[in-house]
């Protein structure tokens, strides 16, 4: 894992866009993206630059179930405001939260993995280590597939939706083994609350009680942190 600290989240932002911008000088067609947070301030640099992404297909981790796609919590609702709007790719897919039958949509997602090998997966931690919602104890060879989400999970997305029994309690996900057939991957993580998550990732050992430490495993990772999510790293 080679990991870069920088001092606040928009220079973290700014850089994980250098790296994409470098993979598609490189080649790259195909962006796995994320939601919440974390890559918002990467999908500013990206938008504000005048890179033309019209060649570009991206493939997003997950979407909420029973989530319309125009419901402004929804994660395809998410893409089009802080990305898609201003900057339209060639293709970009995000789970069909309103699918009708759970695994004709995880078994359609999979060949869209299949047919697009995706070349750089951006990534965010949860604070109990998941990437997509790959919980703890998720897999390391999943698929996409319908996950229920963890009362931890719940909760740190509650102050999204007015109610907190608004608050949807399954997804979509990308699972762990698609993740790690990604070329490159990034993974961003900025604040405090990121840390005991960060530390355990790069310096615990390998265990889906964490799932983003099989990331250690991956040949190609970039960890983008702020100072905060950086500092209880014991390697400074």
């Amino acid at each position: 894992m080679d990991v870069k600290v920088f001092d606040n989240d928009t220079e973290a932002g700014k850089y994980a866009f250098e790296l994409i911008k470098q993979g598609m000088d490189n080649g790259a067609k195909v962006l796995g993206l994320a939601t919440g947070s974390t890559p918002v301030t990467m999908y500013q640099a990206m938008v504000n630059s005048d890179v033309d992404f019209s060649n570009m297909t991206s493939i997003n981790l997950d979407e909420y179930v029973g989530m319309s796609p125009d419901n402004d919590q929804s994660y395809r609702y998410f893409m089009q405001s802080h990305l898609f709007d201003k900057k339209p790719f060639k293709e970009t897919f995000v789970p069909n939260g309103l699918a009708k039958d759970p695994e004709e949509e995880t078994k359609r997602y999979n060949k869209v993995i299949a047919d697009h090998p995706i070349d750089i997966q951006v990534l965010g931690i949860g604070r109990n280590g998941h990437i997509g919602f790959n919980e703890p104890g998720s897999p390391f060879d999943a698929e996409t597939r319908k996950v229920p989400l963890t009362q931890n999970t719940i909760d740190a997305n509650a102050r999204f939706f007015e109610n907190k029994d608004d608050v949807p309690r399954y997804a979509y996900s990308m699972g762990i083994g698609s993740i790690m057939k990604s070329k490159k991957i990034l993974l961003l993580a900025f604040g405090e609350n990121k840390a005991d998550a960060v530390q355990k990732m790069i310096e615990g050992p390998v265990t889906n009680d964490v799932p983003a430490s099989i990331l250690q495993k991956h040949p190609d990772v970039v960890v983008i942190l702020d100072k905060a999510a950086a500092s209880k790293l014991s390697k400074k």
